[in-house]
């Protein structure tokens, strides 16, 4: 075109020359300032995406980091809870350990404990109550619940021995006569052992407990034995009020006086089925068709629908526990017997029955420290037998006639009362662990180890490495550890077994958490430091050396106020032609 600028070819090179140098200006500077040399797929493919890979590999962890750091908190929690179990467990123990020994203290002893100061009194005679010729009755019965030959050196043996009151007998005349009462072991009183020992205690109440490791009963006899109003001021002057019950002896009469028993529950007879061979009882068989070790039918006379055993506790109002099925007219089972019992309103809040499987007995057992006494007996319209093998005098039988019941107060053994409110603390640590538990208190963000929940810590992005926590249901029923039962030593023991089985589980359990979290910890540790190698390596790819793209900055500068220089020179040959004119 004629309107066309012709440059000359040496003003055309060094053009083309800056322009070349500005881009490469433009470049250093886009360097500098984003610090990376590689800031599109444009600059450099190759590393563009293997650094976009390798970032993103990073933020992929960097998502599981926080996760693990999540789940380390879920493991924290869950050994909080760990060690606050352990100490309810642990506790737990110590009451079943107190239960433990108080059993095997109480029972080492059968003892009554009046209620009135005797101290100082010469003459009980001079109480109102007490007349000359009354009667303190004793007797006792051998771990297996036979009768004791019981007397005094010089005299004959039998199994009640009567402490009869004098003129001017005093308290302590009484209780030297108590003590002098020995058990006739079958060569004679002579040779005999102490079967007693009586003693007023600190606050001068008459206590009276056996030596010999058996059950005793006591009765008090007026000198004429026909008022039981004079046989109840006895026993209240001697201060036994409140241990003694007016009881019927299924004859039409009335016996004054109590049982006290070693144990702290009521234990059966070991029961047996009337069959050959002979075998230990089961829940499903009928009273009528039990029998004791030695063949001999325990319940008689069961064939009238009114034939019922009689339970009150503390003198309190008499519940009937049916002998005999209302509809089918046959005695009832085992079971049904204790059935009875533990779904009596009025009786299941203060004790409870059972059956001991292995050892074929019925255990009838205090549940709150209130209970002190049970009186237990038999009520017929004809004449029925049941011989539990409770108490002292264990084969109550009640006489025809709905009046001629019998019965008999049976005061526990010393550690009943201890080993009630022991059950009531071991129930409440049950409670507790419960609480802990289930209520989400050892959970953190919706998880709960220890309420049965697991937990997966995932390691990589592709989620192809975890671990897996799994979570335990540590619940007082999931530890295995039931409703205490203090009522006998077996029963202890099991729970005592329990309780360490569960600190067991428990503990295991504390090792396995803190294997795991180590475990989590150690990956998260080592996914900081990936995380690392990840951004230093795409880094290396794509960041710009500031200190070279400086340099190059420097001398692109330079190239480029040479290049001008170089194309002033180059244009002065045609400026030459303006001198022309």
């Amino acid at each position: 075109m004629s309107n066309d600028v012709v440059l000359t070819a040496a003003l055309r090179n060094n053009l083309l020359s800056l322009q070349r140098t500005q881009t490469s200006i433009d470049i250093t500077q886009l360097r500098l300032a984003t610090g990376k040399k590689v800031n599109s797929a444009l600059d450099n493919p190759q590393n563009f995406f293997a650094s976009n890979a390798l970032k993103n590999r990073a933020s992929d962890l960097n998502r599981l980091l926080d996760g693990l750091g999540q789940n380390i908190q879920v493991i924290k929690a869950a050994d909080n809870g760990v060690t606050a179990l352990t100490k309810l467990v642990e506790q737990a123990d110590s009451v079943a350990q107190q239960a433990r020994d108080s059993l095997a203290q109480g029972q080492a002893e059968a003892k009554l404990v009046g209620d009135r100061d005797l101290r100082g009194i010469d003459d009980l005679t001079a109480l109102a109550g007490i007349g000359t010729a009354d009667q303190i009755v004793l007797s006792i019965t051998d771990t297996n619940g036979s009768a004791m030959n019981l007397g005094t050196y010089g005299g004959a043996g039998a199994a009640t021995m009567a402490i009869t009151i004098d003129p001017n007998e005093s308290i302590d005349d009484i209780i030297t006569e108590i003590n002098d009462i020995h058990i006739d072991t079958g060569t004679g009183i002579a040779d005999g052992v102490q079967a007693f020992e009586a003693k007023l205690d600190a606050s001068g109440r008459l206590q009276i407990r056996t030596l010999n490791g058996g059950n005793f009963s006591i009765e008090f006899q007026g000198s004429t034995n026909t008022s039981d109003a004079a046989d109840l001021a006895l026993a209240s002057d001697l201060g036994f009020s409140n241990v003694t019950r007016l009881m019927p002896n299924g004859a039409g009469g009335n016996i004054t006086g109590a049982s006290a028993i070693k144990d702290a529950a009521l234990t059966s007879f070991k029961l047996y089925e009337n069959t050959l061979p002979v075998s230990k009882a089961d829940r499903s068989d009928l009273l009528a068709n039990i029998v004791d070790s030695a063949g001999n039918a325990l319940f008689g006379g069961l064939n009238t629908t009114s034939d019922d055993y009689l339970i009150s506790i503390n003198g309190g109002p008499v519940q009937r526990i049916d002998l005999v099925d209302s509809t089918t007219s046959a005695s009832v089972s085992i079971q049904d017997f204790i059935d009875d019992i533990n779904n009596n309103a009025t009786l299941n809040t203060q004790i409870r029955a059972e059956f001991d499987d292995v050892e074929g007995q019925i255990i009838i057992s205090a549940i709150t420290p209130e209970v002190e006494s049970i009186e237990i007996g038999v009520s017929s319209d004809a004449a029925a037998t049941a011989n539990f093998g409770f108490g002292v005098n264990p084969d109550l039988t009640a006489g025809a006639g709905s009046a001629n019941n019998e019965m008999e107060t049976i005061r526990l053994g010393a550690a009943a009362e201890v080993l009630a409110e022991l059950e009531i603390e071991f129930n409440n640590i049950r409670d507790q662990i419960d609480q802990l538990v289930s209520n989400g208190d050892t959970g953190y963000r919706g998880t709960n180890l220890l309420f049965g929940d697991n937990l997966t810590s995932f390691f990589n992005e592709f989620r192809s490495s975890s671990l897996e926590t799994e979570g335990v249901t540590f619940t007082s029923d999931g530890l295995g550890l039931g409703d205490a039962n203090f009522s006998r030593v077996a029963s202890v023991d099991g729970m005592l077994s329990d309780v360490r089985g569960a600190l067991e589980q428990v503990r295991n359990f504390g090792s396995t958490l803190a294997n795991d979290l180590a475990i989590v910890q150690t990956r998260q540790d080592y996914t900081k430091n990936l995380i690392n190698t990840l951004t230093e390596g795409s880094d290396l790819l794509v960041n710009a050396d500031q200190n070279e793209e400086g340099a190059k900055l420097l001398a692109l500068q330079t190239r480029q106020s040479l290049g001008v220089t170089s194309l002033s020179l180059a244009s002065q040959s045609q400026q030459s032609i303006l001198r022309l004119f």
